[in-house]
């Protein structure tokens, strides 16, 4: 297998470019790889991308890619591990490593010799020419794996810091793996259904498709006016690397452009309107990019996304929110009107120590409990974290069957032979006739590994969760994942079934913290990761990646990761003083990212979904949006199709 990995088949099903020969083409196969062929060509010409055809004799898997792609694999590991303790957090970006890759490169190309080895009938060598754009690509997906243990990390550093147990180095890896590899599984298994149909666009990957089309398009390539890509990037990447210097180093109140707070800084009610950081930010100016692309860049989110996303905003935050706060709504008027920590009946942050049996396996204690103080929300946690996170999961399959059921009926019967004949023909072979795909049983192998993997890790070591728990979570993961995919192919944004999780495992495993945070990690994690292995793929299509290249680089890359990884977090955790304590931890190092997974693991693992949401409780109330979440995409559908059947 390894020495066909990548290689160009030979034989009459690879298309030929002569128009002679194309137009005595009949077959009905052919017309299908024309239709995907151009969808993908009109899809990168209309993101202004540009279309190149592919050259299949052009080198993937070479020696320099796989040396400079671990390096960077290793490197992002390590630095974004590091940083996701700290606050405010640094992390070094896909398109930095992307960018980095160009040059370093391009002096690999003309520096080192050309001195190789022959092996299965090939020539490997350390300059095998011209660096070239696919090299590139696949060092950024090699590189790209390292941002997906960061996930992990936050439940790691949960467990072994807020809840005090090192469980050591075997069942940190074996941990993260388990969800690495189930999300990569998740992701080729699916590939029929949410990759590779051409109305799946995924606008996440343009920028990275545009950027490696700027890097490695001649420079006298003019797209508009007098310059071209290449010198249009190199513009914008000066001016934004000074500007850098302004908000975050020289005038850093850029970054926070909060002028109404520095009027009254002395007024509660002014810093709760306005504040950043523990206000709601209305009106939040910022000449600071890092602060817009928080959670992601909004140039590849497409608009009706943006707008939806800002009239939830202003509806549930900047209206809802002060008229909860200011009725004293779960008493939260005593609370700080924005936080992600949860508190006692003093106003004080909630001591977990106090409820939980150490001794017992870290299981909640009632008595405890109610001796010190029940829990308290933030009125922006209780909506963000757990209202608003409950009606998009039932909005979901609501919105499916109403608006896609014929689409996904029609997805599952053009992929019916891919998942009925692991060499069947599929798509993606019409889509990349000359190359080599990758069987689903390939696919189906990682699932196994990663299911034997999983219980395993989990019976052995005593964190609470059993061999059924890891199948149960693997099972809601995939429920989830081809919708979720859908929706983040869309429209460039995740929905969140954190809460769900959690509160599976509540029900299941009531008063198991250890069980919660694990089960969570499975079925949301995991499918998190799924999404990037998925988007991953579809960057192959654009970029012309030969299938089988790209599967050996995700292999390589989540098991590099994963060792970067665990070695980074267990060096900050036994060489950093006062990790993760919100007043003495040294430079920022407060573990923000745990800290609001230990909050939510303390809701439904300790405290669990019986007691936090039984008759006449505080949050009772928060269950509505289930409701309101199945409801609201009903509306919308009688009128788009009843009062409105005209509208666009």
């Amino acid at each position: 297998m390894a020495e066909n990995v990548g290689k160009v088949q030979p034989g009459p099903e690879v298309r030929c470019p002569d128009p002679e020969l194309s137009r005595s083409e009949t077959s009905s196969d052919f017309k299908i790889d024309k239709i995907l062929g151009d969808s993908i060509e009109e899809v990168l010409t209309a993101a202004g991308v540009g279309f190149k055809p592919d050259d299949p004799t052009s080198p993937c898997l070479t020696l320099r890619m796989w040396i400079i792609g671990i390096g960077f694999c290793l490197v992002g590991s390590g630095v974004n591990t590091l940083y996701t303790l700290r606050f405010p957090s640094i992390s070094l970006s896909q398109s930095v490593i992307q960018f980095l890759a160009y040059p370093v490169g391009k002096a690999w190309e003309y520096a080192v010799p050309d001195w190789g080895f022959d092996l299965f009938g090939e020539r490997h060598s350390l300059n095998p020419g011209p660096f070239n754009h696919k090299e590139n690509m696949l060092i950024y997906i090699l590189a790209n794996l390292s941002f997906l243990t960061r996930l992990s990390a936050d439940v790691l550093t949960e467990q072994r810091v807020f809840y005090g147990l090192n469980a050591g180095w075997g069942f940190e890896i074996l941990a993260t793996l388990t969800s690495i590899l189930f999300g990569f599984a998740l992701a080729g298994l699916t590939r029929s259904l949410v990759v590779e149909p051409q109305g799946l666009v995924w606008p996440g990957v343009l920028g990275n498709t545009a950027l490696n089309a700027a890097l490695h398009t001649p420079r006298n390539d003019v797209v508009a006016a007098y310059i071209s890509r290449y010198h249009f990037f190199i513009l914008a990447f000066f001016a934004s690397f000074c500007w850098y210097w302004f908000p975050d180093f020289i005038f850093p109140a850029l970054g926070y452009f909060t002028w109404i707070c520095w009027i009254a800084p002395k007024n509660p009610v002014v810093n709760q309107v306005f504040g950043m950081k523990s206000g709601l930010g209305l009106l939040p100016f910022t000449f600071d990019w890092s602060q817009i692309a928080y959670i992601g860049s909004p140039l590849v989110v497409p608009a009706w996304a943006i707008l939806n996303v800002l009239a939830s905003l202003v509806f549930w935050i900047y209206i809802v929110s002060p008229a909860l706060y200011y009725s004293n709504t779960w008493y939260s008027a005593y609370l700080p009107l924005q936080s992600n920590s949860i508190f006692d009946n003093t106003g004080e942050v909630f001591n977990v120590s106090r409820v939980i049996n150490k001794r017992d396996g870290f299981t909640f204690d009632v008595d405890k409990y109610e001796e010190y103080s029940h829990i308290y929300l933030p009125v922006t946690y209780a909506l963000n974290t757990f209202g608003l996170s409950f009606a998009p999961i039932s909005s979901l399959f609501v919105w499916l069957f109403l608006e896609k059921r014929q689409e996904i009926m029609k997805t599952f019967r053009d992929a019916r032979q891919s998942f009925t004949s692991v060499k069947g023909t599929t798509s993606r072979d019409r889509l990349q006739p000359q190359y080599e795909a990758v069987p689903l049983w390939w696919y189906m192998i990682a699932a196994l590994v990663a299911l034997g993997i999983g219980i395993f890790a989990y019976e052995f070591y005593p964190v609470q969760l059993r061999w059924y728990g890891v199948i149960l979570a693997m099972t809601v993961s995939a429920v989830f994942f081809i919708p979720l995919a859908w929706v983040y192919a869309t429209s460039n944004m995740k929905i969140q079934i954190d809460i769900f999780c959690r509160i599976i495992a509540g029900y299941v495993w009531e008063g198991k913290v250890l069980a919660n945070i694990w089960f969570f990690n499975i079925g949301y994690i995991s499918g998190i990761k799924g999404l990037a292995f998925s988007q991953d793929l579809k960057l192959g299509l654009y970029c012309g990646i030969p299938p089988r290249s790209l599967f050996v680089v995700q292999v390589v890359g989540l098991v590099i990761g994963t060792l970067g990884q665990v070695s980074v977090l267990n060096w900050a955790l036994g060489h950093i003083p006062n990790v993760c304590n919100a007043k003495t931890a040294p430079n920022g190092f407060t573990c923000p990212f745990s800290r609001t997974h230990f909050n939510s693991s303390m809701v439904w693992g300790a405290l669990s979904p019986q007691r936090f949401f039984e008759q006449g409780a505080l949050y009772r109330p928060l269950l509505w949006f289930f409701l309101l979440g199945a409801l609201l995409p009903i509306a919308v559908y009688i009128l788009r199709t009843r009062v409105f059947p005209q509208a666009n």
